[in-house]
């Protein structure tokens, strides 16, 4: 009988692998907002986002509720790390009936306490109003909370059923317990349960602690969890303590086969039959009982106290935790265990100590092997929601249970390492309980409110209100007035150019088209094919050498003509004349749609005697030289406008072009009769706006941070491009790394520390804005980018980083969408639509590869310009399909 007692309180280990998937499903459960109110594992967050750094400083006062006493403790930290805090404590004890009756009695009992302690401990002149008093309260019953200081108390347990206080704020209650004592200057700023105040606690010297476990009457355990994944919380950047409430764990039916007869009959006389199912096996509350009830059974069998009195065994709670502890922890033969049993009124034989003693290590080494499934459960939750091969982690142990039996803490080292083998925990036994990790979840809030206040005072010139964009997209559209008026255009910051392209595709072009993009140090040449089917392309990249793009303009357009013989000659083309269109992104003014003068060279070109010549002439001259006769060039455009076409052909309501990549622009369908600058009134044109420039005339300075004009100072045009400075993805990145040492030297982020590669200009790429913005990427990659950079980055330094960049790039968003809606209303304007329906072809890296960008475009362009439906299309190679396609609409429309 003895062998089957032992054996059905010994759990085999594929079943505690089980166990711990359950337990794993459990805690996905109870995060997810659809499953949340169903999950027996509560999951409660606790709005703890960070734990101590070690430059905590300041008095903090702790009141903790505790079985049958309120402990006051003061704490005073010195910013050194929290190796040596200052304390002072006292205990009261609260009389049975104030557990019992009214709440408000309990809250003032409670502030009473905290009053007298004050009296005792602080000098009458720092007892003054002025020196605000921060108080931590460590409530160990289970709560919903909403927020740090706001708890609203779901249920009591441990003795307590005070009136009026289950669904109300707990803290409240406190708070103005307190202030009936005429205490103003004590503000209750943070609640927690004791779990969350061990693993704060062991959260000191330097290393943090990210779990926490209570071995204790019940038991429990917390955890640093990736805050998006704490659905319940609104936060969802950084990490998020979550407090398991694990003790219901199996109350659904999953652990009804490893429960014993004995475990049945503890749960049967509870208090709360079928709920807690968990904490019944592992609460040292329900040990002895444990103990009882397998004794009862194992005497009824003949097994254990033949022939002797057990009327003992039948009274319940006679065997308590101390009684089993007593009997376990003794090594050396069983006289210990004859002397406690004999205590309790028991006679037992040399064989009855050995059994009994057989029976309570077997129940207390289970409930340890439980407590070391639960921690494996959470040590793998973690290191797969963080992505990580293996996690390292310190894990604060707490409870009667871990400090009473010698074994708990090898048990739960070796059982937890079996079952998650790819996890490392380092156990940290915690010093004087919660108390001291209430102080310090304390300090740590008023520490993170005051980085929080500094933060905003440095992002918040570049956070744009509603406003501030219908001021932008007011500015634009006067300047775009201002470009297509014939007097005032010279003076425009938008120059709106006129691109002589008077219609986007129909679908019925037809026939084969050659294209060339130029537009840096490669150029292309293709062919494109127009059929009913399609279009169909063949390309080819050639280089154009430093010498040429530096030497003179004949050198550089022969090259060109080389490149497109070469070209020509491979596809089979040489004895076709196919028209041509020509993608030219440098800055032109049109005089017709096959002739453009050059303004000025960009992008490393220096070619001698092409400014202010006609480019379109120069090729033909070129091709004259080289004898080559089928040249026909029909088309010069840009970019922007080749990227409205490529979308046109498969939408013909597109008639927008919008590029955000390196730099930025956008083109549109303006009416005739308003470009002053083109004589005629019939009709439409697509005017090129060149809007990167808008804001170089000042009108938009009011919006001008310190960063963008320290960014602008360094560019190799200052004061130029203003708004593209503000936006495309060649600055963005230099933006961010100006705030960083701004936020570094205001000892906001590494330390105050700044690695002299963050001091390097442009080391921060904008790749790097897309990479770290993706949501749910795990912080180690951002810290990994950080590294690259030679930072000593730590947690809350990655969610900072991620705040900057999503504050940049949402700006830079926004501001193109305010230049948009100025685009779109204005076209709605001039046909007198009430609604207007249109489509943007769109290109570039930022929008097609960052991963915020477009959706924060189009959500701020349906703000500000409500009355326009706009849907956005992707360009494939706007600058050679579009070059073929606007030869094709030129040469359908001669």
């Amino acid at each position: 009988q003895i062998q089957r007692a032992l054996r059905s309180l010994c759990i085999p280990l594929e079943r505690l692998h089980v166990m711990k998937g359950h337990m794993m499903q459990d805690i996905c459960k109870g995060l997810s907002r659809q499953t949340h109110t169903q999950a027996k594992v509560r999951m409660l967050p606790t709005y703890i986002c960070s734990t101590p750094n070690g430059t905590e400083k300041g008095s903090f006062l702790v009141v903790e509720l505790c079985q049958n006493q309120v402990r006051t403790l003061l704490v005073t930290l010195y910013g050194d790390g929290n190796m040596s805090p200052q304390m002072m404590y006292k205990i009261f004890d609260m009389p049975e009936a104030i557990m019992q009756g009214e709440g408000e009695a309990l809250f003032d009992f409670i502030a009473q306490c905290v009053s007298q302690f004050l009296a005792e401990t602080t000098h009458s002149d720092t007892n003054s109003s002025e020196e605000r008093l921060p108080l931590g309260f460590v409530f160990p019953f289970s709560c919903r909370q909403t927020q740090l200081d706001k708890a609203e108390l779901l249920s009591w347990s441990k003795g307590f059923s005070c009136s009026g206080v289950v669904g109300k704020d707990v803290v409240q209650m406190l708070q103005s317990a307190i202030n009936k004592q005429e205490l103003s200057h004590v503000e209750v700023v943070a609640l927690m349960n004791d779990t969350v105040g061990t693993m704060m606690t062991c959260s000191t010297e330097g290393r943090p602690c990210e779990i926490a476990m209570v071995a204790d009457k019940g038991s429990n355990c917390c955890f640093m969890a990736e805050a998006y994944l704490v659905e319940m919380a609104e936060e969802t950047s950084g990490r998020m303590c979550v407090n398991t409430e694990w003790g219901c764990f199996g109350d659904d039916g999953t652990l009804n086969d490893i429960f014993t007869p004995y475990d049945e009959s503890v749960d049967e006389e509870s208090s709360n039959p079928g709920e807690k199912r968990f904490e019944k096996l592992v609460g040292t509350l329900y040990l002895g009982e444990i103990v009882r009830h397998a004794l009862i059974a194992l005497t009824a069998e003949k097994a254990v106290f033949t022939g002797t009195d057990t009327a003992v065994l039948k009274e319940k709670g006679v065997f308590t935790i101390q009684h089993v502890l007593d009997i376990i922890n003794n090594e050396d033969g069983t006289t210990d265990v004859k002397r406690v049993l004999e205590v309790l009124g028991l006679q037992p034989s040399e064989r009855d100590c050995g059994r009994v003693q057989q029976i309570c290590r077997a129940v207390v080494g289970r409930a340890a092997t439980l407590h070391a499934v639960g921690l494996a459960a959470i040590l793998s939750y973690m290191c797969q929601t963080r992505d990580m091969e293996t996690l390292m982690v310190n894990v604060g142990v707490e409870g009667e249970l871990y400090k009473g039996y010698s074994r708990f803490e090898e048990i739960l080292q070796s059982v937890s390492r079996l079952l998650s083998p790819e996890c490392l925990a380092t156990l940290l036994p915690s010093r004087d309980g919660s108390g001291r990790g209430a102080a310090m979840v304390t300090a740590v809030a008023l520490r993170l409110a005051a980085q929080r206040r500094a933060v905003n005072e440095v992002l918040g010139p570049l956070r744009l209100s509603h406003a501030d964009l219908e001021k932008v997209q007011a500015l634009m559209r006067q300047e775009m007035e201002r470009g297509l008026g014939k007097h005032t255009n010279a003076t425009a910051s938008v120059r709106m150019l006129p691109t002589y392209v008077s219609h986007t595709p129909d679908g019925t072009e037809q026939g084969d088209f050659l294209a060339l993009d130029l537009g840096g140090t490669n150029f292309r040449v293709l062919v494109v094919r127009v059929t009913e089917e399609g279009i169909s392309m063949a390309s080819e990249i050639y280089v154009i050498p430093a010498a040429i793009m530096r030497g003179t303009g004949e050198a550089l357009f022969d090259h060109i003509i080389d490149c497109i013989v070469d070209f020509q000659t491979k596809q089979n083309l040489m004895t076709q004349t196919l028209p041509l269109g020509f993608t030219f992104s440098f800055p032109c003014q049109q005089v017709g749609l096959d002739k453009a003068l050059l303004l000025t060279w960009t992008k490393g070109f220096t070619a001698s005697g092409c400014v202010g010549q006609d480019v379109v002439q120069l090729l033909r001259e070129a091709a004259h030289r080289k004898q080559h006769s089928g040249l026909q060039v029909v088309a010069l455009l840009n970019d922007t406008v080749g990227t409205m076409m490529s979308c046109g052909y498969d939408d013909p309501k597109c008639e927008i072009g919008l590029i955000v990549g390196t730099g930025t622009n956008a083109c549109y369908m303006e009416e005739m009769r308003n470009v002053g600058t083109v004589e005629g009134d019939e009709g439409r044109m697509c005017i090129n706006m060149e809007w990167g420039a808008f804001g170089d005339n000042g009108c938009l300075d009011h919006i001008f941070t310190h960063f963008d004009r320290v960014v602008d100072e360094t560019t190799i045009n200052p004061g130029k491009q203003r708004f593209e400075k503000l936006i495309s993805g060649m600055y963005l990145g230099e933006i961010v790394r100006q705030i960083l040492l701004v936020m570094t030297e205001k000892q906001l982020m590494f330390q105050g520390r700044a690695s002299s590669k963050l001091q390097t200009r442009n080391i921060f790429q904008t790749k790097f804005l897309s990479t770290i913005e993706l949501n749910g990427l795990a912080l180690r990659q951002i810290r990994t980018i950080l590294n690259e950079l030679e930072l000593d980055a730590s947690f809350e330094d990655s969610v900072l980083l991620r705040e900057v960049c999503q504050a940049v790039s949402l700006r830079a968003a926004q501001l193109c969408a305010a230049g948009l809606a100025a685009v779109v209303e204005k076209m709605r304007e001039n046909r007198g639509l009430d609604r207007l329906s249109v489509s943007v072809g769109v290109d570039g890296t930022l929008y097609k590869l960052h991963p915020c960008f477009s959706h924060n475009l189009q959500k701020t362009l349906k703000d500000l310009a409500p009355n326009c439906d706009v849907s956005f299309h992707l360009s494939e190679d706007g600058s050679g399909k579009g070059a073929a396609l606007v030869a094709a609409v030129a040469s359908r429309t001669a």
